[in-house]
């Protein structure tokens, strides 16, 4: 692996960073009611300063985390399985997330708050981890991880999981509908930083966690038994992959719903662009994908003003397409 310096590494990520800052700066300015900037820094406050301090800069910093997140988590899995189709939902965190909120949605009984989190968003988390701790007891072999037994786990426990909620769907009374299904859509919308402090605790470790795998990822990318003759530590590595991934994407899954798409379209982008040292293709993932969601969310606010479509549609119809040239081009 080529050595590369602190200049060099910033040359490389400064487009994608320059992006996602375009991106931060101009979606706070797009929606469906302008707003006027000279009057929301006034410092008189007023409606102007409302919308933009407390409606969209929260709402554009949770697209940037969120999106930043799932392409991040999105490169490390195709990294760690040598498999250019793997994204989040592949280790089936998203599924056992989904069940949990959809429960705390269709049981009333189950309505509570806590600090900033509400009921939805703490079961979610929930069934996240209990996901989680599912597939890695199939998975996890005196050896190792198995990869192929992980893959094949987290697509198992999806479609249960998607049963589960079709079952809960059933049984749920219409007035939880809508709320279920704007959930499941996926969304961002926040008022206020309260909901921003939420992720942050479970987030950041994730995150963490992640780039410190970053040059033996590099090497898993050539075969485990390439990489171990470079002295990787195989197994201490997929653990770190897999609770990292799936700690950071349960935070954002808990609060945005299951986003899709956006760990595929975003990392392909990166390594099309700039190679495949992961020591780029994760942070710069990271920007590309936040930038890319900020996107998306400011057309799903004003494409169909002043109605706003769930950004996960508009993610799905961009990936959609996206998934299967990569599929045809892999066959």
């Amino acid at each position: 692996m080529t050595v590369m310096t602190r200049r060099e590494l910033a040359w490389k990520l400064a487009p994608y960073l320059g992006l996602a800052i375009i991106a931060a700066l101009v979606s706070p300015l797009i929606g469906s009611e302008s707003i006027s900037l000279n009057k929301a820094f006034s410092g008189a406050g007023g409606i102007d300063a409302e919308i933009f301090f407390f409606q969209r800069t929260p709402r554009v910093l949770l697209a940037l985390l969120v999106g930043g997140t799932l392409a991040m988590v999105g490169a490390c899995f195709q990294g760690m399985f040598r498999n250019p189709l793997a994204e989040p939902y592949t280790l089936g965190v998203t599924g056992g997330s989904a069940v949990g909120a959809v429960m705390a949605i269709v049981f009333p009984g189950l309505h509570f708050g806590w600090w900033a989190f509400s009921s939805v968003q703490l079961f979610s988390l929930a069934g996240a981890f209990c996901s989680m701790a599912f597939i890695f007891a199939l998975a996890n072999r005196s050896g190792g991880i198995a990869m192929n037994t992980l893959l094949l786990a987290g697509v198992t426990v999806s479609i249960l999981c998607g049963g589960l909620i079709l079952f809960l769907r059933y049984i749920a009374s219409p007035n939880y509908l809508v709320q279920m299904d704007r959930w499941l859509m996926g969304g961002l919308e926040v008022v206020g930083y309260r909901d921003l402090s939420a992720l942050l605790p479970l987030l950041l470790p994730g995150l963490g966690l992640l780039f410190t795998t970053m040059v033996e990822i590099n090497h898993l990318t050539l075969g485990r038994e390439l990489a171990m003759g470079h002295g990787v530590d195989v197994h201490s590595t997929q653990i770190r992959v897999f609770v990292g991934g799936g700690v950071a994407t349960a935070a954002v899954v808990s609060l945005a719903g299951p986003i899709g798409f956006v760990g595929l379209i975003a990392p392909h982008a990166v390594r099309r662009i700039s190679g495949f040292d992961h020591r780029i293709v994760m942070p710069g993932s990271f920007l590309l994908g936040g930038a890319f969601l900020t996107l998306c969310d400011a057309l799903a606010r004003t494409a169909m003003a002043p109605r706003e479509i769930p950004v996960g549609v508009i993610t799905a119809l961009i990936g959609g397409p996206v998934f299967i040239s990569i599929l045809l081009k892999r066959s």
